[in-house]
């Protein structure tokens, strides 16, 4: 039977790879699942919290200008149809989180020269100094996390040599 390595990010690959060498039963899937639906939950409120609280912004909307400065400058504005697609909300959250990101001077909105129905949008240059700002509390939080993840992974592994 072939071996199969299940990774899942954002944490290092050894902190959620398993070796999978029998097919996985309904149950242990959904377990799986809502193991990682937890850890999904638990960082985006805490990285909600931390980004709310000292820069005025939630975690979709850092998100929003992060995939919107990494763009650079060799793409000046960006689709608001693809920049929907690599952000995870429904199309009509991503419209009003645009919306309040443009009344606050973070984002631009502009018809697209080429197809009159399409959007385009790119970041000004408020919101790059909000999301430089922002950015390093960010990567603080996840780091964080990442350290207490470590922890209860060593904890677990001593308590599993005494046991």
């Amino acid at each position: 039977m072939r071996k199969h390595l299940m990774q899942l990010h954002p944490w290092p690959a050894a902190w959620y790879t398993r070796e999978v060498t029998r097919p996985i039963d309904d149950d242990e899937l959904a377990s799986e699942w809502h193991d990682l639906m937890g850890r999904y939950h638990r960082i985006t409120c805490a990285l909600d919290r931390s980004l709310t609280t000292e820069h005025g912004l939630t975690v979709s909307e850092f998100e929003v200008l992060q995939e919107l400065y990494s763009v650079g400058p060799q793409c000046e504005m960006l689709r608001m149809s693809e920049l929907g697609e690599r952000v995870h909300l429904s199309q009509s959250a991503f419209s009003r989180l645009i919306s309040r990101l443009e009344q606050g001077g973070l984002v631009e909105r502009a018809a697209c020269n080429e197809d009159r129905r399409s959007a385009m949008t790119r970041i000004t240059p408020a919101g790059v100094q909000r999301y430089l700002e922002a950015r390093p509390t960010q990567r603080a939080v996840l780091h964080e996390l990442a350290r207490e993840k470590s922890a209860d992974r060593a904890e677990d592994v001593a308590a599993a040599r005494v046991g």
